[in-house]
């Protein structure tokens, strides 16, 4: 029987463990793709000293831990060569049959891999510190907000998890909470007040300029649609004569694509109803609208509402900017300046103020277009110290009002029984 290897210090060496004659020592296995490979390190177990001048690595007991437990496991060896470029690459063809806003995100995130050392980094060596560091480096130095990442990790984060389902990766670094490791530098989206609403419509419908835009503002304002429904909407979509508008498509526009979508949400695509002062707008914008000669037609929808200095269809855009200018103008005038005021702006301040008008949920949520409720009550309803002082206020004189009838109720029945007694009295004797 032959005698078993040792090391320098007698210590017996085990399958496939080797000492070199400097006294490093090495482990050699075969992998997954049946390669044969080595593994080094200074020391054998965690307890050995590091020669003095050398490189310092995991021991080489706890190596081979990790490997024979990768190979246990089938875990694809080398991250299967693929670079993290490569992996983003390979989880976004999966993804057929996405909006197109969406195709446009991922390859918005494949440009920023492409150009970054990042993106060549091989998957089975990102660590969760390196995917921490990776992010910090894109709010710090190359300073992108937050929600930009937010949305970077949200195509970054499922490609990984891909390599782990694939066992190409035992671990996904990304799986962390974003908030605590990036400052949320993300500007709220606030719903303005009712008097902040009231003086700025009344400005539009004043002034010589942007009067032409008070009917879609107005309508922005008390409906809750979407910029984009908005927009998309056609003469075809307005029934004045039930008073409904219907919302199942959207126009949007990507680089310099103009192109009709579904709605956002399943829930989305919904019809709701004209209150009088928004049949009104309708009505006008419907009487002054003059399209072209030849209407112009976009993916198989023509009719449009609204059309540019150039007679083709307004976009998103083109009503941000108008709002833009808007409260620039307003501001500049008066001494009580308004926030930002955006087509967004106005659908939480639409929401808000059904909410506190006391709408129930639900409907609300239908007429949003919300496919989950939390997003209605958590996103969109934007409640502060003076709401909640009215609804307390409320409340008490409720409270105050019930009590002071249950008092006169009670004084009525006392006043009775009083009343009662000596005719009673008076039938005994």
């Amino acid at each position: 029987m032959s005698e078993k290897r040792r090391d320098n210090r007698n210590r017996i060496l085990r399958t496939g463990e080797y000492q070199e004659a400097d006294g490093r020592y090495r482990y050699r296995y075969i992998d997954a793709n049946g390669k044969r490979k080595s593994v080094y390190s200074w020391r054998l177990v965690a307890t050995d000293h590091i020669p003095a001048g050398k490189k310092d690595t995991s021991p080489l007991r706890e190596q081979e831990k990790l490997i024979n437990r990768d190979l246990n496991d089938m875990i694809v060896p080398d991250g299967g060569g693929l670079t993290v470029l490569d992996l983003v690459e390979k989880y976004v063809a999966t993804k057929t049959g996405v909006k197109k806003t969406t195709k446009s995100g991922y390859g918005t995130v494949i440009n920023l891999l492409s150009k970054d050392p990042f993106g060549s980094k091989r998957i089975d060596k990102v660590k969760l510190s390196d995917a921490k560091a990776w992010l910090i480096k894109l709010q710090q130095e190359d300073k992108k907000s937050f929600s930009s990442i937010h949305c970077i990790r949200g195509v970054v984060r499922p490609a990984f998890q891909m390599a782990v389902d694939d066992d190409i990766l035992r671990k996904n670094p990304f799986g962390f909470q974003l908030a605590t490791v990036l400052v949320n530098d993300s500007v709220t989206r606030e719903a303005i007040t009712r008097k902040q609403e009231r003086d700025f419509l009344d400005f539009i419908r004043n002034d010589t300029h942007y009067k032409k835009y008070y009917d879609g503002m107005y309508i922005l304002f008390h409906t809750g649609m979407r910029i984009s429904e908005f927009t998309g909407l056609t003469i075809h979509d307005i029934d004045m004569e039930n008073r409904t508008i219907n919302i199942d498509h959207q126009l949007q526009k990507t680089g310099t694509s103009v192109y009709i979508d579904t709605t956002k949400t399943y829930a989305g695509t919904r019809v709701i109803p004209m209150q009088d002062d928004v049949f009104e707008c309708f009505a006008r914008i419907l009487a002054n609208r003059r399209p072209p000669k030849v209407e112009p037609m976009i993916d198989g929808y023509s009719g449009f509402l609204f059309f540019d200095k150039d007679r083709k269809p307004m976009v998103a855009m083109h009503w941000e900017k108008y709002f833009q200018h808007a409260v620039d103008r307003y501001n500049s005038i008066y001494r009580v300046q308004l926030p930002r005021i955006t087509p967004h702006v106005c659908r939480h301040t639409y929401c808000s103020n059904m909410a506190k008008s006391g709408m129930n949920p639900k409907v609300l949520q239908y007429l949003m277009g919300h496919s989950d409720i939390s997003v209605t009550l958590n996103t969109y309803t934007h409640l502060k110290l003076d709401d909640a002082k009215e609804e307390v206020d409320k409340l008490a004189k409720k409270q105050a009002k019930a009590e002071k009838e249950m008092r006169q109720l009670n004084m009525k029945s006392d006043k009775g029984k009083v009343e009662a007694w000596p005719k009673c009295k008076v039938a005994e004797s």
